[in-house]
């Protein structure tokens, strides 16, 4: 646990002064007002297209259903907003993934009579004009059919509406279980009595790293209309009056035929579970049976409302306004639910557990312990504790802590160590009990040490061997998925040392001296990787790529990527930021580190032209990952740079960053600058916007920046409200902090604990059109990772 006790600080922000026509209007006493409702403020088509990869439908908070259309299979999105034709409506996606997986159980409306199975076939032009997208609503009309099809949710049910024209010949109800956006290994489907569907599917291979995870989702289907006709396929071949089918030829499903004499409506609940049909039967009749659509609706967007006013915003541009809240929006939406209403869940072991807290799954570790993580905690730290909870559950039932968990497989994808700066953050927080804490400890430390037996389930950290032993990775060119870390060897030795540099934050705190030492003489491994020699843009030393013999690998130009995943020495040279007056040291000092970053960002273009800056001269599209030394906010392994400048005396640059940032973001469908990978880059800018961003993973501390409104609300979940207030913080100018006030008192630091945060009550940020010294001093700057702890 921390017991740090330093002067507390301030944070988050507000949105800008100049309110217009959408946003809330400003009151002559009291600046301007926070939004009445602000899911009216969400556009969940945001990113909806191959760069950030959302999805526009229906879902609740940290749900397991994520009911949404699909216009594409096979692909990074299945939702493209350039496409103008719906091939039907699935209940499970993720958002912002950078690989095509889930789209399970597809549901679509037709008219007339059934002849194909393909839905290239029956599939249906539409409109976004004619769309209504709401958080937990979606509706469109299918022009081909001319229905309209509403979506609802409840946390693990979703809820069909289909209205049907005058005209219906026939109203049917195709249901695809053995075709998803992923990929399907098994499934069967059984129409039951005259309104029930039920099955299961098995899918998995997520970005084919190790193609043999497999995650199995089963569903529940009851509809408020008897079926007057039915029948299943299998592949191409459509059988009448069949009532069960097994996957085969790529395609498994039933279609159901509905009177229209008796009715223009057909309305489905259907429950989905990851245990069984048994489970998802009982999580739709515990959720959904007799509640009704409507009331789903409303109960949906009243979660949301709630969700949403946990960080609310006031100030600012509609647009401003738009782009935070639905950025918000989309850093809630995971992890999500695995277990049911009873707590039973399948385990990595692929059996049937029960738990006695919630248990989640889908774990984008090496994105989300970079921002996400933090937002979840911070809001809602008994979720965030229960997703920790589910971390060490998943050591226990499958023999190994995850990196990216897919339902209840891990995918093996990414590199270093996310996990445990993860854990760590919780941890530091308070939020795990004492049991669970050793547990976990435990379980890191034999992560941080070990390989696993067998690697054909958990990779682990493949590169210890060579790592314990050296200090570094020895990079090996060898194919196979057991061998990730060592291809990427240059970042993942800087992974492992930041996470090895956490885990002893953890083991001190648990009164583990000795392990608590060897971690700590680990922190500084990414010295070890720095090459004085090699030389780029005028600047001397970057971290280079090492076989285990100690001589470098691949072309020396930083600039290049041999063995850095999704990026370059330039980008990851920051990457070691538990240590920066180490770091800085090997750059010949603070001053030229900050001459470091200056081009990195391009500063001087930047404090000229924000928009320029960030468009012509960072890193620009989603997969853009390598040849280049400028900034990437695209991907995840620089999001922390921008805050580097508090550590050179230049927190002032940070906020011109952010700014320059903001612009990428807009409130379009193409408002996203990349994946948002299960909503980090979302809560990285909910996070810069309010003016406050946890660039220490494991940590615990914030560090301070202009707001981009004017006034922040924090309201944690049982906690305290912390209200924070930055009068004429605006996004669209350069704006700098000149002092930080909490309870009325100076802030002298510019960082502030979470702890100290969560009591703060009330924060008053006084901004500049010009730089400051605030924050500048040697003192002012946050702790080493090792002191923080």
């Amino acid at each position: 646990m921390r017991t740090r006790k330093r002067v507390f600080a301030a944070l988050v922000s507000l949105a800008m002064g100049a309110a217009v026509a959408g946003a809330p209007a400003a009151s002559a006493d009291r600046g301007p007002k926070f939004a009445d409702d602000p899911t009216t403020l969400v556009d969940t088509s945001i990113g909806n297209n191959g760069d950030g990869t959302t999805f526009p439908g229906a879902t609740t908070p940290f749900g397991m259903v994520q009911l949404s259309p699909d216009t594409q299979l096979k692909k990074y999105a299945s939702y493209d907003y350039a496409q103008d034709t719906i091939l039907g409506f699935s209940h499970t996606h993720l958002s912002g993934v950078g690989c095509q997986t889930m789209g399970n159980i597809r549901f679509m409306p037709t008219t007339g009579a059934v002849i194909s199975s393909d839905p290239a076939q029956y599939g249906s032009k539409f409109s976004h004009a004619n769309e209504t997208r709401s958080p937990g609503y979606y509706s469109v009309k299918l022009d081909k059919y001319d229905v309209k099809a509403e979506l609802s949710a409840t946390q693990r049910t979703g809820q069909h509406r289909y209205t049907y024209p005058d005209a219906a010949a026939a109203e049917n109800v195709m249901i695809e279980v053995g075709e998803s956006n992923g990929y399907t290994y098994a499934g069967d489907v059984h129409v039951v009595g005259n309104d029930t569907v039920e099955g299961w599917l098995q899918g998995g291979n997520f970005c084919w790293e190790t193609e043999k995870e497999r995650y199995k989702v089963y569903f529940s289907a009851k509809f408020d209309r008897s079926f007057s006709s039915f029948g299943t396929w299998s592949g191409g071949k459509l059988t009448a009056g069949a009532r069960d089918a097994s996957l085969s030829g790529g395609r498994t499903g039933a279609w159901l035929t509905f009177d229209p004499a008796a009715g223009k409506q057909v309305g489905s609940s259907v429950g989905l579970s990851y245990t069984s049909v048994d489970g998802a039967r009982l999580n739709r009749t515990a959720e959904q049976v007799g509640k009704g659509f409507d009331k789903v609706k409303d109960t949906a967007s009243k979660t949301w409302r709630d969700e949403l006013n946990r960080l609310r915003v006031a100030g600012g541009t509609l647009a401003d306004q738009r782009t935070y809240y639905s950025a918000l929006y989309r850093s809630l939406l995971h992890p999500s639910v695995g277990s049911d209403v009873d707590g039973q869940y399948r385990g990595f072991d692929d059996k049937v557990h029960r738990s006695d807290t919630p248990y989640y799954q889908m774990f984008s570790l090496w994105d989300t312990y970079r921002s996400q993580n933090q937002l979840v905690a911070l809001l809602h730290p008994d979720k965030a504790a229960d997703m920790t909870k589910s971390v060490l559950r998943i050591y226990q039932d499958g023999g190994w802590v995850p990196r990216w968990a897919l339902g209840g497989g891990e995918t093996n994808v990414m590199s270093g160590d996310p996990v445990t700066p993860w854990v760590v953050d919780n941890y530091q927080r308070g939020l795990l009990d004492k049991k669970t804490a050793r547990a976990l400890f435990n379980a890191l430390w034999h992560n941080a040490n070990d390989v696993p037996a067998d690697q054909s389930k958990f990779r682990g950290r493949d590169g210890n061997p060579s790592y314990v032993k050296n200090g570094w990775i020895g990079y090996l060119d060898v194919p196979g998925y057991t061998f990730g870390d060592t291809r990427q060897a240059g970042s993942a030795t800087l992974e492992y040392a930041l996470a090895d540099c956490s885990l002893s934050l953890m083991a001190k705190g648990l009164g583990e001296k000795d392990k608590a030492a060897t971690l700590a003489q680990r922190c500084d491994n990414f010295t070890k990787l720095w090459d004085t020699s090699v030389q780029s843009r005028g600047y001397h030393g970057f971290p280079r790529t090492k076989a285990e013999d100690g001589t470098g690998v691949g072309d020396p130009d930083p600039a290049k990527s041999t063995g850095f995943h999704e990026g370059t020495p330039w980008q990851y040279q920051w990457l070691a930021q538990q240590n920066t007056p180490a770091l800085f040291g090997l750059m010949g000092g603070a001053a030229n580190a900050e001459k470091r970053l200056d081009t990195f960002f391009d500063m001087p273009t930047l404090l000229a032209d924000p928009a320029k800056a960030a468009k012509d001269s960072w890193v620009h599209g989603a997969y853009d990952y390598h040849n280049n030394f400028a900034f990437n906010p695209n991907n995840e392994p620089d999001l922390h740079a921008p805050w580097m400048y508090a550590w050179t005396g230049a927190p002032w640059k940070t906020s011109a960053v952010m700014r320059a940032a903001r612009t990428l973001f807009t409130d379009t469908p193409y408002g996203m600058p990349g994946n948002d990978d299960l909503g980090t880059i979302s809560s990285w800018l909910v996070f810069a916007m309010a003016g406050v961003f946890e660039a220490q993973p494991g940590s615990g501390t914030y560090l301070l920046s202009a707001p981009m409104f004017e006034k922040v609300e924090i309201k944690p979940e049982h906690g305290r409200k912390v209200s924070i207030e930055a009068p004429g913080a605006s996004a669209a100018k350069l704006q700098y902090v000149s002092s930080v006030q909490v309870r009325n008192r100076d802030l002298a630091t510019s960082w502030i604990s979470h702890e100290d945060l969560l009591r703060a009550g009330k924060i008053k940020i006084a901004l500049s059109s010009t730089p400051t010294s605030w924050g500048t001093s040697a003192a002012a700057a946050p702790p080493t990772l090792l002191d923080a702890g």
